[in-house]
């Protein structure tokens, strides 16, 4: 029999938290025929990355995943063989309790945020015992040996590689959303927190020799556009131009088409962690919006990720890259170091490529999930 599988997801931040434990649920049963349940505490966030999802459901089952509501006045159930905290999420006390009398332990993981920074091998895989005598495991998905990897299905490489080389995949997929770019124009996808940054990225773009269509998704910078923009509304497929630069907005879509949007952009400005990892599974360049910590933590983040991620790059296209990330996540001015970004956007690409291919040879996070818990049994 299959060990059974709880995954505990407290939506902090819009689709960030969820957006990570609904594709990892849904890994774990596609690729390992685990049972899974996924408690979400907030229904409302998961229906737009899930449009068929029922969002007044206390239980529905999607794509094989069973979805049950966190509700604040918790039922008994028995505890699963393996229960993931994701993300420093606080486990029900009844549900401790059920993990208590279980006849077996069971495998308590706190599946933590990404990050590149030094010290998360070294926590990678430790125990903590309670005073009560269960026991929990620090996992950390990372990108270097000795962390538990990235989210990425099987096959994922393999179909961004048949969707690139099928010549109307693109065409079609972006008619679909109603996007009609001109033949030279370079693709840009935008989705981001607030940013004052952004009026200078904006008429960067607007007055350079370079024809970009910027495509927007629903989200939190739409605010920022609009004031640029100087209307009160942009509505969804609606086209704005200014000078060199077409702006649209999109829909908020489902994982599967944000991947698809991704490939078929040349670059991506992402946020938070979901988005953050999909983005270098397109292998493009794209430009990292972290979700801002008190005490500025997440610039230690940042840097860390940068400094692992730049090591391969000439000093050149390492610093107009550091200087791009740190004017976007500054709120400062974008237009200088935008337009040293486009001074090296072939060794960017190329670089984008490379990443993608060196972390697809480790191993994937629900493999790693899986494998720990076998040699753990």
């Amino acid at each position: 029999m299959k060990a059974s599988w709880d995954i505990f997801c407290s939506v902090v931040d819009n689709y960030g938290d969820i957006g990570v434990t609904w594709r990892l649920a849904r890994q774990l049963v596609a690729e390992h025929q685990v049972p899974v349940r996924l408690w979400v505490d907030d229904l409302n966030a998961f229906v737009p990355l899930c449009p068929d999802a029922d969002a007044d459901a206390a239980q529905q089952w999607r794509q094989g995943v069973e979805v049950r509501v966190w509700p604040k006045d918790w039922q008994p159930v028995e505890a699963a063989d393996v229960v993931i905290e994701a993300f420093a999420c606080t486990l029900p006390e009844p549900y401790l309790h059920a993990m208590k009398v279980r006849e077996t332990p069971a495998l308590w993981i706190n599946l933590e945020y990404l990050s590149a920074e030094d010290w998360v091998s070294g926590c990678h895989g430790l125990d903590s015992l309670r005073p009560d005598g269960l026991k929990r495991t620090f996992f950390f998905p990372g990108f270097e040996t000795g962390t538990g990897g990235l989210l990425r299905e099987a096959d994922l490489l393999a179909r961004r590689r048949a969707f690139e080389q099928e010549p109307r995949a693109k065409q079609a997929f972006l008619e679909g959303l109603g996007v009609y770019p001109a033949p030279a124009a370079r693709l840009v996808s935008l989705f981001a927190y607030e940013n004052t940054g952004l009026a200078s990225w904006l008429e960067a773009m607007a007055t350079g020799a370079t024809a970009i269509h910027l495509l927007v998704p629903q989200g939190r910078i739409m605010g920022d556009l609009l004031r640029w923009l100087e209307v009160e509304a942009l509505a969804l497929g609606q086209v704005e131009r200014r000078g060199a630069l077409t702006i649209q907005a999109l829909p908020f879509v489902r994982q599967e088409d944000y991947d698809r949007l991704l490939w078929s952009c040349d670059f991506n400005a992402v946020r938070g962690e979901d988005s953050f990892v999909r983005a270098q599974w397109a292998g493009r360049p794209f430009l990292w919006h972290i979700y801002e910590q008190e005490e500025d933590a997440h610039w230690v983040k940042l840097n860390a990720f940068l400094e692992l991620y730049i090591k391969d790059l000439s000093p050149d296209a390492a610093q107009a890259l550091t200087g791009l990330w740190h004017a976007w996540n500054a709120g400062s001015d974008m237009a200088h170091a935008w337009s040293k970004v486009l001074e090296q956007w072939s060794e960017l690409t190329e670089h984008s490529e490379r990443w993608c291919l060196g972390q697809s040879l480790r191993a994937d996070l629900a493999q790693a999930l899986v494998l720990f818990y076998r040699n753990w049994i």
